[in-house]
Parts: structure tokens; sequence; C-alpha cells
């Protein structure tokens, strides 16, 4: 058994401890408001909630689990509080701009994401085996602890979620193209749909609105703060990828516009054929 703290008990953070809990561990969570912390406690995410992070001493490992940009803030405000064998992960889906910053903050620190969730945000919205066969990436450099990394591993384990390994800046590459590029891509459909100028014609298209659009527009309805800080902490990858996709985007255009419906057709198929490879 190890005794965990969670900083920040909102969807992640309340669902780690749920199942941290349930499988054995100590939880201690530590929130800006205590109306939280009690709700944490009477859901079972955490055994006992702090607004004061003095609660964190004596710990074998912490998440620092608050909005992207709250995670340095944040850690500076616990890490005067911590033992020196503590170690210290967090679950911001950026690490490039974070990684460096609390590696200097905390020897015992080893970068994590956790790519699971839900559109929904809050402590009432965590629930149990959120991370099963999840991936989880951690993100170490040739500076990190090789012990904290297995500490940080043996817990992930512990989640069942499928531990993976990147470099801060090839993580945010690659989440910028299978996350962050989404939420955009998503947000962008409601947008133009709500844009439509025939009214009668956007009222009919909402009550037809089915499973389609629902699956493509469920992370654009998301976390709006959420969005706004993978562009803000991600901008050149997701910049890159939003340039690929308006040029992808301006292809298929063309073929529609030129008639060109062997080509769109043979597009079409090298998608459906892409995204087996992702989910055989």
């Amino acid at each position: 058994m190890l005794r965990i703290g969670i900083v920040g008990l909102g969807l992640i953070g309340g669902s780690l401890g749920i199942d941290l809990r349930a499988k054995g561990h100590y939880v201690v969570g530590v929130s800006r408001r205590a109306e939280t912390c009690e709700r944490a406690i009477a859901k079972g995410a955490v055994d006992w909630g702090s607004t004061d992070p003095k609660v964190l001493s004596a710990l074998d490992l912490v998440f620092l689990c608050p909005p992207i940009g709250s995670v340095l803030s944040v850690a500076l405000d616990i890490v005067p509080h911590l033992s020196k064998d503590t170690v210290l992960t967090d679950v911001a889906s950026v690490k490039e701009e974070i990684v460096p910053a609390l590696e200097k903050l905390w020897p015992q620190y080893v970068g994590g994401h956790p790519m699971a969730g839900t559109a929904e945000a809050g402590i009432e919205a965590a629930r149990s085996q959120l991370f099963v066969n999840a991936p989880y990436v951690l993100t170490p450099t040739l500076h990190t602890d090789s012990e904290a990394i297995d500490r940080v591993a043996q817990i992930i384990n512990d989640l069942e979620a499928k531990l993976l390994y990147a470099t801060p800046a090839d993580h945010d590459r690659a989440v910028a193209w299978i996350s962050h590029l989404p939420v955009i891509v998503s947000a962008t459909l409601l947008l133009a749909n709500a844009q439509e100028v025939d009214e009668p014609i956007r009222t009919l298209s909402q009550r037809l609105a089915s499973s389609g659009f629902y699956d493509t527009s469920r992370v654009g309805g998301g976390n709006p703060e959420l969005g706004r800080m993978m562009a803000e902490y991600n901008r050149a990858a997701l910049r890159h990828c939003l340039i690929q996709y308006r040029a992808t985007l301006d292809h298929l255009l063309r073929q529609i516009e030129q008639e060109d419906w062997e080509g769109l057709q043979a597009n079409l198929s090298a998608a459906q054929n892409y995204r087996q490879t992702i989910y055989p």
C-alpha cells in the first residue's frame, strides 16, 4: 500500500482516487474548496481531504491534477510541504513547457498524462475504471530519477492502463494530432452549424441530429477552458496540425467542386483503411 496525494479533485483526480483506493492505497486529496473535499470523501475518491497542502507531508506519491495553466503555480504551493522522498507527477495534456520547469522545482518529478476523460468535469463526474485499457504516457528525460519512474509506473499498472513512454516534445506533437486537433475540428463543426443563416434549416438539422453528429461533436462540446489551454500551451504543434488539416480539407473540397467522385472515394477509402490500423 502506498500513501498517495491528489491535488485537484476534478474528473481525473477524483477518478484516480476512486481506483487507487479500490486497489488498497491510502489517498489524501487537496482542493481549493472545502466543499469539493467533502464531496470527494462522500464519493469515495479520497480517505481524507483538505484545503491545506500540509496534509501532503509524508506521502509516497503526489498527483498534480489542476488545469494545465495552474500546474506550475500549484506545484510551487505544495512542494514546501513534501518530504524529500515523495515522488511528484502530473496529468497535464501538454508536457514540453511543464516538464523542464517541474524538474527544476522537484528532483523526484515524473511527467505523466492519462489519455482518458469525458466531456464532463468536476468531482461529480469522477468514476471508477476510467483508466482501464486507456493509454497512460510517462515523459521522463535524462534527468528523471529511475526509482521515481518505477514508482509511478507501478501505480499506472495498478490502474490497468496501457503504459507508454515518450519525450515531452514527441508527446505534445502526437497529442496535438489525436486530442487537441479533434477538439478544434469538432468545435468548428458546431460553430459552423450554428451559423446556418436559414433558421428553419438550422432547426431541422438540430432535430435530425443523431449518432453521427453526436460522435463528431462530442469533444468540441466539452470543457471550453480545457480546450483553450490545449491551444495556448501546445500552440506550435496544434498550428502544424491545423495547417495540414486545412490543406487536406481544401483538397477534398476541390474534388467535390470538380465532381471527382472516384478521387473522393479513393480518399475516403484511404481514411477508412487508416482508421482500421488505429482501431483494428
